[in-house]
């Protein structure tokens, strides 16, 4: 069998869970055949060292025309002969009846699984967990009878070897660590079949509710004296001083307290409401209410909520929205519809567990305020199963219209003006948002909200007013001394530092923001905004893919920051990739003329420079790289060249 070589280096991998990739030794994709890929991936999981070239043909090709299949077979083979002389690995080999994987010289996420008799540990069990909780080829579709049987063959045999880990492994769960291993395969095999009684038992054991909100009480109280902290040495410091105090925000996750991995929560999504009533102010005001009660959830590491501009999205769409739901990875929606008129408007609310389809809970809500806020409490209990840690988060939410239901209700107006950021839309909004605080001095969101304008409003001007900015970190620590433990103050203070240029300060709150609240998509793009100026730019494409997975009908400033992080990485493509995903891509002309003319088209970029210069002919390359806050010299030079490249 021609071998080709023996290889001079074995630090290659590849990923089949998620995708179908070849990695090198940093964890970096390398270009490779995608057809060669799944006949590595077939023959390491099936535990197989050699197949025929009959059998791998059919599986690349189906059984339809035997000769074309053959004849592709050899071009693929001269293909991959080439490519891997050029990496100098020879993974697989090939005679004039056989291909022969070479096992020794790749490392395989699948591995595992291919093993006939599983070990039986608890690392085993985590590492099944870590596996499955992506989809085996999940975006390789060779549309070909064969391979789907294969793939759906491997993906079964997958889950049930998942299964069999956890009926092993439950009863021997002595730690916490233990026990939250059992119970993420346990959340893993119910969603995956709802109907497993085994799942379903551990499942119920590892969910028990009040050990669930007892924990989540001690958390919280940990937390907030890891923020009490924080208060009492900002007292002691001057105001912008917050880089000392990274050790606190490692320590509000305390080394004993065990999340489950990202991917394998509860998605929750709350949809707006149809409206069936006469009042379309009330509409938009539930539609804001139903935000805010989302951001409130975004504080959970037990539940993925979907960020409100996502939700809203959907909301809309009618004949495809139940795949729109499921593609998003969905287990939960809480759809509402308004009805009735004056003093008997109401919101009808229902909870689908979209897995099986099953309403979890139904109710008609009364907008009269005690009842309104007493029905949320209910809503809170009937989650308790799946998002008990919302408990706590949603009584801080709740108090702030318990105290005051005017106060609440005027913050709900003023949110709306944010819908749509112009200069007179931020002035109502500061307007309301002080009418608030005539009313409840101490309403954090508010506060923060306040914040916002200011910092907005600098960016729309881009008069580099410092009033503005002063006045947006003055409301973001009042919103930190009335609420220490939301999110939403140190966000605001985080993006007016990064405005005023102290960009390791900026990261540094924002990282706290984000971990307040790990699913809150604003937050976490805010964060890779951020690091994407301190020059991070590896750190920031994988924060804000994190924030676009959280939101993923993504608002242009998410596209923004990661078009922007990845021209700074020189991935021009990808940021053109990214700016044609925007709703308005004029946003970020100058960053696409930039990138045509680093990818060698002038005749692009001419288009881009033209339409900037329409709009601000006044425009000059350096005098922009001395305001935009950027922290390393060769960043700021990468943005020098494309643009003077481009013609500017």
């Amino acid at each position: 069998m021609d071998s080709g070589g023996e290889p001079q280096s074995t630090a290659f991998s590849l990923r089949t869970f998620g995708g179908l990739e070849l990695l090198d030794e940093r964890g970096q994709a390398i270009p490779f055949s995608a057809k060669a890929l799944v006949i590595l991936a077939y023959l390491i999981s099936t535990g197989r060292r050699t197949a025929t070239r009959t059998e791998v043909a059919e599986l690349l090709w189906g059984r339809g025309a035997p000769s074309t299949a053959f004849t592709n077979l050899r071009r693929l083979v001269l293909r991959i002969r080439s490519r891997q002389t050029e990496l100098d690995a020879h993974f697989l080999a090939f005679s004039s009846r056989e291909v022969e994987i070479r096992p020794s010289l790749l490392k395989c996420d699948v591995s595992l699984l291919a093993t006939a008799e599983p070990q039986g540990s608890f690392d085993e069990l985590k590492t099944l967990v870590d596996r499955l909780r992506l989809v085996f080829l999940g975006e390789t579709d060779l549309r070909n009878p064969l391979f789907g049987r294969w793939v759906a063959q491997q993906r079964e045999r997958q889950s049930a070897a998942l299964e069999h880990a956890l009926r092993t492994m439950a009863s021997l769960a002595k730690t916490a660590e233990q026990r939250a291993v059992v119970q993420q395969a346990a959340l893993h095999v119910f969603l995956t079949d709802s109907n497993d009684q085994i799942a379903r038992k551990f499942l119920l054991q590892a969910y028990d509710v009040q050990g669930e909100v007892d924990h989540l009480r001690r958390t919280f109280e940990r937390r907030n004296e890891m923020l009490a902290s924080w208060m009492k040495e900002k007292r002691q410091s001057p105001p912008v001083k917050i880089a000392a105090r990274a050790a606190t925000v490692e320590a509000i996750n305390p080394a004993g307290l065990v999340e489950p991995p990202t991917a394998c929560l509860p998605r929750l999504a709350l949809l707006p409401p149809n409206n069936y009533s006469r009042e379309p102010a009330a509409a938009m005001i539930v539609t804001s209410l139903l935000e805010d009660i989302t951001i409130g959830f975004c504080v959970l590491s037990s539940v993925q909520v979907l960020a409100p501009y996502s939700a809203l999205q959907i909301s809309r769409k009618t004949e495809d929205q139940l795949a729109m739901l499921e593609h998003h990875g969905l287990t939960y929606v809480l759809e509402t519809r308004l009805s009735g008129v004056d003093e008997e408007l109401s919101l009808f609310s229902q909870l689908v567990f979209l897995p099986t389809s099953e309403i979890v809970w139904a109710e008609r809500l009364s907008l009269d305020g005690a009842r309104f806020a007493q029905n949320r409490r209910d809503i809170s209990g009937r989650l308790a199963f799946s998002v008990a840690s919302e408990i706590e988060r949603h009584r801080i939410t709740r108090s702030n219209f318990d105290r005051n239901p005017t106060a609440y209700h005027r913050y709900l107006l003023g949110r709306q003006f944010f819908d749509r950021l112009t200069l007179p839309n931020l002035h109502r909004a500061r307007k309301e948002m002080k009418a608030v605080l005539q009313e409840s001095a101490n309403f954090a969101p508010a506060l923060s909200s306040l914040a916002r304008t200011y910092s907005e409003e600098w960016l729309l001007t881009a008069r580099g007013e410092a009033d503005l900015l002063r006045s947006a970190e003055t409301y973001a620590l009042q919103a930190i001394e009335t609420s220490s433990d939301m999110a939403d103050g140190y966000r605001e203070l985080g993006v007016a530092k990064l405005l005023q240029g102290a960009l390791d300060e900026s990261v540094e709150t924002l990282q706290l923001a984000e971990t307040l609240s790990p699913h809150y998509a604003d937050v976490i793009a805010d964060h890779a905004d951020a690091l994407a100026h301190c020059s991070r730019l590896d750190t920031a494409c994988q924060t804000i893919e994190r924030a676009i997975e959280l939101n993923p009908i993504s608002p242009d400033s998410y596209l923004w920051t990661a078009a922007g992080a990845c021209y700074g990485l020189g991935r021009f493509e990808a940021a053109l990739g990214y700016i044609d995903r925007m709703a308005d891509a004029s946003l970020a002309d100058r960053l696409a003329a930039a990138s045509w003319a680093m990818l060698g088209h002038r005749d692009k970029a001419h288009v881009f420079v033209t339409r900037v210069r329409q709009t601000h002919p006044e425009f000059d390359v350096d005098n922009w790289l001395s305001i935009v806050p950027i922290k390393e010299k060769w960043h700021k030079d990468i943005y020098r060249e494309g643009l003077k490249k481009a013609g500017f």
